[in-house]
């Protein structure tokens, strides 16, 4: 079973203690500012629409909120996210994540070669189906392999730091880790909303 994020489960914390109010006020101002600002690459579903964009419905709100403070003070570089991440005030990235954290991922395997498994190393974090177990881990299900290849080169390059995956990306070849991108990338991704 998914772990939620820290910030998911107080503001549920806070709906059981009488706050429902503001946590459906705040899950409303992230659909609106999804609609607005993210739905064009990842979709207001959190399913992206376009291969070079990550799915992010479904991802713990805390781990969302790094990456966009992160493309806000150019800590990590995308021409088109840290524009959009430095219009975005505090308020609006907690918003906009917990309104994604809060679509439940699915994910089914649509094709995979006859034998294959789960990568060992990867699936402690990102789950064997994709559907991330860990805080600080995206799910990779339904991702392009070119996307996580491109992201794996850039904890190797130094464009990305992580504690855990950038050691991993200098300790594996490209065609080490091709597999597993290939395993996450034979997953049909979907969110639905909270039941």
């Amino acid at each position: 079973m998914r772990r939620l994020s820290k910030a998911f489960a107080l503001a549920l914390a806070g709906l059981t203690l009488g706050g429902g109010s503001a946590l459906a006020a705040d899950v409303t101002e992230g659909r609106s500012i999804a609609g607005a600002k993210c739905r064009v690459c990842h979709g207001a579903d959190g399913v992206a629409a376009i291969p070079v964009a990550p799915h992010i419905g479904g991802e713990p709100a805390a781990y969302l909120a790094a990456q966009i403070r992160a493309f806000r003070s150019g800590e990590r570089e995308h021409e088109m996210m840290n524009v959009v991440a430095k219009e975005l005030s505090d308020d609006a990235i907690d918003a906009v994540t917990l309104y994604y954290a809060a679509l439940e991922p699915k994910a089914v395997q649509a094709f995979a070669k006859p034998g294959a498994a789960a990568p060992e190393d990867c699936s402690g974090c990102h789950g064997e189906n994709g559907i991330s177990v860990v805080e600080d881990a995206p799910n990779l299900a339904g991702e392009n392999e070119i996307y996580i290849m491109t992201q794996i080169k850039a904890f190797r390059t130094g464009q990305r730091s992580h504690e855990v995956m950038t050691e991993i990306a200098e300790t594996y070849t490209d065609a080490e880790l091709y597999p597993a991108a290939a395993w996450y990338a034979s997953f049909r991704y979907s969110t639905a909303a909270p039941k």
